[in-house]
C-alpha cells in the first residue's frame, strides 16, 4: 500500500524551460544583448547531469545544485563573451528559485494531499526547493532534497534516505517523475513508480520517452490523472 509521493521537481512539477528562457530574456534586455536565449536555457540545463556526475564520482566535494548551476552559467556567459557583474549573475542563477509550475501541478497536487503524504524528492538544494514552494504556491507536506543525504539521484541512497526520513519502509513510497532512468532508480531501490508525461519539458518538437517497455506502477498523463488513478 502507498502511504506517500515524492516527486521529482525539475521538468516534472514545474516547466523549468520556459521559466528560464524568460528570464534570460529579461537579462538579456536589461543589458541590450539579442542571443539564441532558448538554446542558452538548453545548454545550461544539459550541464546539469555532467556536473552532478562529478560531485557523485568524487571528483568534486559536495557541491549545492545552486553552486553547481552558477558554475556552469558563469562558463557559458564566459564563452558567449558576455559580461556581468557577480550580483547580476546571482540574481540570475535564482532563476532557478522562481520556475512556474505546470497547469495541473497545484490542483493535482491539493487533491493527492487528501489521500497521502506528498514531499519534493529533488536534486535540488533545500532552498532552493523552499523558495520555489512559497513563490508557485506548491502544497507539499515536507520538502525532502538529495542535499539531505549528500547523494544525488539516481545514487540508491537518495531514494532510500527519503523512505527512512518519512519512516516508512520503501515500498510504500512511490516515487513520481516525467523521466524514466530516475523512475528506474527508484524502483531498484524498492519503490513503487509513476510515470508523467511531460511532452513539452524540452520544447515544441522534442520527441517524448516511450515509457510502453518499462511497465511502471501508473503511467498518468498529469497530476489530475495520477489523482484520478490513485483515488484522490
Amino acid at each position: 500500500m502507498v502511504r506517500a509521493l515524492a516527486f521529482d521537481v525539475f521538468g516534472t512539477v514545474v516547466d523549468w524551460r520556459s521559466s528560464i528562457v524568460a528570464e534570460l530574456e529579461a537579462f538579456g534586455e536589461s543589458l541590450g544583448l539579442h542571443r539564441d536565449w532558448p538554446d542558452f536555457a538548453d545548454r545550461w540545463r544539459a550541464g546539469y547531469a555532467p556536473a552532478m556526475d562529478r560531485v557523485r564520482r568524487g571528483e568534486l566535494r559536495w557541491t549545492r545544485i545552486d553552486d553547481l548551476h552558477r558554475a556552469i552559467l558563469v562558463e557559458l556567459l564566459d564563452t558567449a563573451g558576455i559580461r556581468a557583474t557577480e550580483s547580476e549573475i546571482d540574481e540570475l542563477n535564482r532563476a532557478w528559485h522562481r520556475l512556474d509550475p505546470w497547469p495541473d501541478s497545484v490542483a493535482g497536487l491539493t487533491r493527492l494531499k487528501s489521500r497521502y503524504l506528498v514531499t519534493t524528492l529533488s536534486n535540488g538544494n533545500l532552498s532552493l526547493l523552499t523558495n520555489m514552494a512559497k513563490r508557485a504556491g506548491l502544497p507539499w507536506d515536507c520538502v525532502i532534497s538529495a542535499e539531505l543525504f549528500r547523494h544525488y539521484k539516481p545514487d540508491p541512497e537518495a531514494y532510500l534516505g527519503c523512505a527512512d526520513l518519512l519512516d516508512i519502509p520503501p515500498a510504500e513510497l512511490m516515487l513520481v517523475a516525467a523521466h524514466p532512468s530516475d523512475l528506474r532508480a527508484a524502483r531498484a531501490a524498492g519503490l513503487g513508480t509513476a510515470y508523467v508525461a511531460r511532452p513539452l519539458e524540452f520544447g515544441p518538437g522534442h520527441v517524448p520517452h516511450d515509457v510502453s517497455d518499462d511497465h511502471f506502477d501508473i503511467t498518468a498523463t498529469d497530476f489530475v490523472d495520477l489523482a484520478d488513478q490513485l483515488g484522490a
